[in-house]
Parts: C-alpha cells; sequence; structure tokens
C-alpha cells in the first residue's frame, strides 16, 4: 500500500481564496475610498488600472488576519512561485476598469497593440476582446510580490540551504558587486512574414531558443513555410540586475571563509542598493540549472539563487535619512540640554574609559565640515580626517569599531591585510558579460561614509601612496587595463598607528618615533597622539572601569543617560543638514590664530615635531563648522573656533608634558607668559582681557585658570586690573622683558 508523503492542496480553492481575499479584505490603515471602502487589495487594484501603481505587494500578515488559515499561509511560504502565480491570475480576474482615461503621454506601444487588434477585429466582425489570445505576462501592468510574515526571522546565509528551495526568506548581508541594470525579455513577439499572425512566446529563463517558423494552420495548409521576425518594440522586457551579498563579519564562523550569494532583482527592486550596503532581501531561494555543454559536466548538480521581492538598506546615508516628529522632537529637547557636544562625545563607546578629546574629535568627524565647490568646479572637502598614534592598549582599534558600527556607512580594514588595489579599486572580469568591470575597494565602498584603517603603519609604503589623492581631492584615478576613469571616495579617513618602536621611545625625537612621511601627516587634520604613562589615580580608575564592564557587562552610569547608536545617526543627520558659513568679524582671528600657530611650530623645528601646514587651516575651518553643525547654528561662532584650536593643542599634549623644559613649568607660569606675549607684541603695558583671554583658551586653558593667575599676580604687585578687569597693567614694565 503506497503511503502518503504530504497532502497536496487543491490549487482551484486556493485560487478561490485568493481571489476572495482580494474582493473582501479590509484595513482599518487605508482610507476611505468612494468606490471600494477601506477594501485594501481593491484600492491597489485600481491604482494600477489607473495607471497610479505598478507594484502590488501582497503581505502575509494580511492574508493570515483575513483567512484564520496558518495552513494556507504555511504553503505559500514553502511554494512561493507557484503562489505568485495564483494571486496574479486572481488579480487579473478582479482587477477593475479604470475610472478615468489614460493621457496619451501615458500610453505605451501595448495600448496602441491593443486598438490595432481592436480595429482590426471590428472590420471583421470579431468579438471586441483585444486582449484575447495574448500571454498574461503581456496583458500586466504590474509586479506582483510577496513579503513575509513581520515575525519571519531573519536567516544567516549559512542557513539558507537545500530545504529552501522554492520556500520565501529573509537573509541579510553586504552587497559586494552590483551589475549594470539590462532588460530582461519576458515576452517575444514575432510576426509572420506571409500571413501576417503574430506569435507570443513566454520566457522563463535568461536563455531562450528563438522561434523560426510560424505554427499557424494557415501557413501549413498552404505549406509555404512563413519566416518569422521578432518585434522589439511589441515584447516585453523588465529591468534586470545581478547582486552579490557576503554574510557580515559577525555571522562568519571563526576560522571560516565568508559565503557569498547570488541575488537576481527585477523590476522596482533594482538600483536600490550599491557595493558597501548593508541590505535585508525578502525572496525566493530558487535553483538554476545549467545549460550547454555545463549541464552535461555539471551533472545533476545546480547553481542557486535569490530572487529578491523587496530589498531594505539597513543603514542609510545621512542625506536620506527622513526623520519622524516624534524623533525631531527628542532632537530638540536634547539640544536644549546643558552641554550636548560633551553628551554625545561621551556616548560614543562609553565602555572605554577616558579619551574625552579624541572622543570629541571622533564626533567631529562623524559630523564633518561643509564642502565648498567654486564656480569652476574646484572642490574643498569637507570630510575631516583623523589619525590616531598611540601605545599599544589604548583601545584605538576598539574606538575605530565602534565608529564603523555608529556611522551609517562605515568600512574596517587593516593596513596588512590590505593592498593598494584593494583600497581603490581592482579590475575584474564580469561573469555573466565577459567584460572587464572595476570592483571598487575599501575607499570606494566606503563613499560618503567613513573607512577606519587599523594598523596603519604596518602598511606597505607603495600601497599607502594610493590614500594620498582619496584624502585631499576624495577620488580615485585608475589608467589600468585599457579603463581609464574617476571614481569617488568621498569618505572621512579614520586610521590607527603604532609609533616606529611599537612604544613610544622618549628618548627618541618625535618625528623619528611617529616616522610617517609629511605628506601623509598633512591630510590629516587631528592627529592625536596618546602615550600610556603611569600614573597611580589614572590607573586606579581605568582598572576599577575595566572590572565593572566585566563584571556587569555594561559601562558604569555616567552623571546623564548615554545617547543611543540610532539616536546619535538622526541628530548628526539632522546637523548635516546646515551649512554654517565663516563671518566677516571672524576671519581676522582666524588669521592671527593660524599665524600664532605656524611661529609656536617654527620654535619647536629643533624637535622635528612640526606637522603644521596651509592644510591646517583648513581643518580648523572645519573642525569649527563641525561644531557649528552640532549647535544647529547657520553661522560659526568665536568659541567653535577656539574649541577648535583646544582640540588642535589637546592632540600634542601628550608630548609636550613629557619635554623636560615645559613639565616643570605650570599652567599659571604658562598663562603668564602668554599675557606677556601679547603686551610684548603690541609694545604696550596694558592689554585688553578680551585680546587675551581667547588665546589662553586656545592653549588649552580655562577662564578659571585665567583669573587664578591675574589674582596670583595681582597680590604679588606684578599685575594690575582696571576698568573692572577689563585691563591689564604691568606694574614694573621690566616684568615684560623677562
Amino acid at each position: 500500500m503506497a503511503a502518503v508523503l504530504f497532502n497536496k492542496p487543491n490549487y482551484a480553492e486556493e485560487l478561490d481564496k485568493c481571489r476572495t481575499f482580494f474582493t473582501e479584505f479590509k484595513s482599518a490603515d487605508v482610507t476611505e475610498h468612494p468606490i471600494h471602502g477601506r477594501k485594501k487589495y481593491m484600492q491597489f487594484l485600481q491604482q494600477i488600472a489607473d495607471r497610479t501603481r505598478t507594484t502590488m505587494e501582497v503581505e502575509l500578515d494580511d492574508v493570515l488576519d483575513y483567512e484564520q488559515d496558518e495552513e494556507f499561509v504555511k504553503n505559500i511560504q514553502q511554494n512561493t512561485p507557484r503562489y505568485i502565480t495564483l494571486f496574479s491570475k486572481a488579480a487579473d480576474e478582479v482587477l477593475p476598469p479604470t475610472t478615468n482615461d489614460i493621457p496619451s503621454h501615458q500610453q505605451d506601444v501595448f495600448d496602441v497593440m491593443f486598438a490595432s487588434r481592436e480595429k482590426n477585429m471590428n472590420a471583421n466582425g470579431e468579438p471586441l476582446d483585444a486582449r484575447s489570445g495574448l500571454p498574461a505576462e503581456l496583458r500586466r501592468r504590474y509586479e506582483l510580490v510577496l513579503l513575509p510574515l513581520k515575525k519571519t526571522k531573519v536567516l544567516p546565509l549559512r542557513g539558507v540551504k537545500a530545504d529552501s528551495i522554492g520556500h520565501l526568506v529573509t537573509v541579510k548581508g553586504i552587497v559586494i558587486r552590483a551589475s549594470d541594470v539590462k532588460p530582461l525579455c519576458v515576452v517575444a513577439t514575432y510576426t509572420c512574414d506571409t500571413c501576417g499572425f503574430e506569435i507570443y512566446q513566454p520566457v522563463t529563463s535568461k536563455s531562450f531558443m528563438p522561434q523560426v517558423d510560424c505554427p499557424t494552420e494557415q501557413c501549413k495548409l498552404n505549406k509555404t513555410r512563413g519566416r518569422v521576425f521578432q518585434q522589439i518594440r511589441g515584447s516585453r522586457f523588465i529591468r534586470y540586475q545581478e547582486l552579490r551579498i557576503q554574510e557580515p563579519s559577525d555571522q562568519v564562523p571563526m576560522g571560516h571563509v565568508p559565503r557569498s550569494m547570488t541575488v537576481l532583482a527585477k523590476g522596482e527592486a533594482t538600483r536600490l542598493c550599491s557595493p558597501g550596503d548593508l541590505i535585508t532581501i525578502d525572496g525566493v531561494f530558487l535553483p538554476s540549472p545549467h545549460t550547454g555543454f555545463r549541464a552535461m559536466r555539471a551533472g545533476l548538480i545546480a547553481d542557486t539563487f535569490l530572487e529578491a521581492y523587496r530589498i531594505t538598506r539597513q543603514k542609510k546615508t545621512y542625506a536620506e535619512f527622513s526623520l519622524s516628529e516624534e524623533m525631531l522632537q527628542r532632537i530638540d529637547n536634547e539640544r536644549q540640554s546643558a552641554d550636548i557636544y560633551t553628551k554625545l562625545s561621551k556616548s560614543l563607546a562609553p565602555e572605554i574609559f577616558g579619551h574625552e578629546d579624541v572622543k570629541k574629535a571622533l564626533l567631529l568627524l562623524l559630523v564633518g565640515g561643509v564642502t565648498k565647490e567654486m564656480a569652476d568646479g574646484m572642490k574643498i572637502r569637507g570630510d575631516i580626517n583623523v589619525l590616531l598614534m598611540g601605545d599599544p592598549g589604548v583601545a584605538k582599534s576598539q574606538l575605530l569599531k565602534h565608529i564603523v558600527s555608529v556611522a551609517p556607512r562605515g568600512v574596517y580594514t587593516t593596513g596588512k591585510g590590505s593592498s593598494g588595489v584593494g583600497l581603490t579599486a581592482a579590475v575584474m572580469k564580469d561573469p555573466i558579460t565577459g567584460e572587464l568591470t572595476l570592483e571598487g575597494g575599501a575607499l570606494v565602498l566606503a563613499d560618503m561614509g567613513i573607512c577606519c584603517i587599523d594598523e596603519f603603519d604596518k602598511m606597505e609604503e607603495r600601497d599607502r601612496t594610493a590614500i594620498h589623492e582619496v584624502m585631499e581631492q576624495q577620488t580615485v584615478s585608475i589608467a589600468k587595463a585599457g579603463i581609464t576613469t574617476t571614481l569617488n571616495a568621498r569618505t572621512a579617513i579614520l586610521a590607527a598607528a603604532n609609533p616606529l618602536y611599537g612604544r613610544y621611545n622618549r628618548n627618541q625625537s618625535p618625528h623619528e618615533n611617529i616616522n610617517l612621511p609629511a605628506a601623509l601627516l598633512s591630510r590629516f587634520d587631528l592627529l592625536f597622539l596618546i602615550l600610556d604613562k603611569p600614573d597611580t589615580d589614572n590607573d586606579m580608575a581605568l582598572a576599577r572601569h575595566v572590572t565593572y564592564v566585566h563584571r556587569f557587562n555594561k559601562h558604569p552610569s555616567l552623571e546623564f543617560e548615554t545617547l543611543d547608536a540610532a539616536f546619535m545617526r538622526a541628530y548628526i543627520a539632522h546637523a548635516r543638514t546646515y551649512t554654517p558659513d565663516i563671518p566677516k568679524n571672524l576671519t581676522d582671528y582666524i588669521v592671527g590664530m593660524y599665524a600664532e600657530l605656524r611661529q609656536g611650530e617654527s620654535n619647536t623645528e629643533k624637535s622635528g615635531y612640526s606637522y603644521t601646514t596651509p592644510r591646517t587651516l583648513l581643518g580648523i575651518l572645519r573642525l569649527s563648522q563641525a561644531l557649528a553643525r552640532l549647535r544647529f547654528g547657520d553661522e560659526v561662532d568665536r568659541s567653535d573656533v577656539d574649541e577648535a584650536m583646544r582640540l588642535m593643542h589637546a592632540s600634542k599634549i601628550s608630548i609636550v608634558d613629557d619635554e623636560p623644559e615645559r613639565r616643570a613649568r605650570d599652567p599659571k607660569s604658562m598663562i603668564f607668559d602668554i599675557i606677556r606675549d601679547v603686551a610684548t607684541k603690541t609694545g604696550k603695558t596694558a592689554v585688553k582681557y578680551m585680546d587675551v583671554e581667547p588665546r589662553v583658551l586656545a592653549k588649552g586653558y580655562s577662564k578659571v585658570q585665567l583669573t587664578d593667575t591675574l589674582s596670583d599676580y595681582e597680590e604679588l604687585n606684578v599685575l594690575q586690573l582696571t576698568d573692572n578687569g577689563q585691563t591689564i597693567t604691568f606694574i614694573h614694565p621690566d616684568e615684560m622683558s623677562q
């Protein structure tokens, strides 16, 4: 006795269910329609008939809510291609007539074809159904797709196996290659040159055998063997794109190679992603048998692919963010808090102890400055580049990993594992067409995002030079294998490196420790030198922080609730919509500060630690604009410039503090030197407080330290404050020259 393996559904009954679902399902989420009421899918079909909609999305959640039949939904999930056919047939049957006349500019070649057939039928006295005898694919002006249940689990690429063939699945991956969008023939139309009969050939694969002879009875009776010719205008083509996705690094088991999968996107699912995007795909997993000679060699083995119904990008670029009213209200509330700048920076990697100034610099890197484009086409970059150089164990790599997770578009790579071609672009052979194509590297994939390069010092010199053009011109120029082109690489570079000797050698000059060419150093807006110095109090605090994180798997509580990554992305996206300008009254101030920086560098040339160039001035402007964006300002304020200068100074404070001649001096002596320098330059014994304060703040000191210094020197009868503290006067002029 034969055993029944499964209950085969009655497809006639299933078709009735599909038809009833379309005509009867009502949803409270749609607006009332004058004809169809709240019938969701009848409204969709009406829009298709009126040519205002091209995609029919059937949600399985709606099917389950209406039918209350889990077996029906399970059959749809396990035999999706067959049910796509059933739903499409049901939609054709219940498609309502159009409610308005189609304008002539919206009519296509098929409208002309149907009108011509109708005219011929009228002349011959035949029934007035111009669409009879036409394939369904030629009549339809929509694409029907099935969307999985919202509770459907996202499968890793390794979880999509042979038992998923024909099933509706949801997978997540990174796009590593996207082909050009090309036309794919769905129905080929032929015309006989003898009897004038039209022949339609549905095409179900990427290749097909064209018709040659006319199959009509008239040609067979006349024994003329009429030849048929394909009518391109009468055939139906759809957009077709092939993608290649790879599983994300967090889904790859230790020691394994990342797996990849081919994805076929058709119609409205094309052009929704580009290489480097992290996407979630809803679609059906199908086999692709080999054809021709390859089929003889492959035997029973077949390739597999995923036919995409819906593609969703996990991380959109800042320009594509659409913020809800609730999020905008939250942003407005947080903006009015005491110090949003510090709050945002401390919310970056709160598990990492300290590094307040480094985190502020990374926050400004995420925000970026304003890219300027001149009338003649010249561009000045707005992206901020940061280099973190320091001793081992100061959490450089962890900071890089966290920035990649926060940024909407981020690429992480290491210096030793990256070649020049891997960073810029490689010439590859397209497996479909056989043509030579360019495949973007890490810098091209990070376009409009951030590229984090770890172990920057371990890179080969010839590979490191590939980054020079990207860091300033933000393009990648290629001239290889007959391909000469320029690719966009509008990315911010965040690099981490160790000193030449692994740890910073205090017996060597800073220049010898850094060991990077000046042409590269000048392209970084901020270069942080982070030294791991023994300090009892700091070491105790660090140890307590680390042990707390290990005990409770979370960071110690701060004085405020840390902001989540989704809110930070939304806040930064809103901040990047502002384009602050430099007001006229600040230009002289910035010029003076830059000149002082250059003068200060000339005094330290003996140590070989000098990398202030005219690019540094642009770096100050970029940092100032990023600070103005954070407070949603349309103009750069003086405080923004002071904070940018303070970060410049803070990036070098580790080295400055380590120099013996400066280590012995306290802050009050240094502030007094600044006041004396101002008085010496003006040649007067009295200077204005407003001239002294910004210079003191730019060196990294606070207003409290300035006030304490003036009080102490006033008690020593060296200085005197007049005009309600607005004028500082030297009591003994000879003090100015000491």
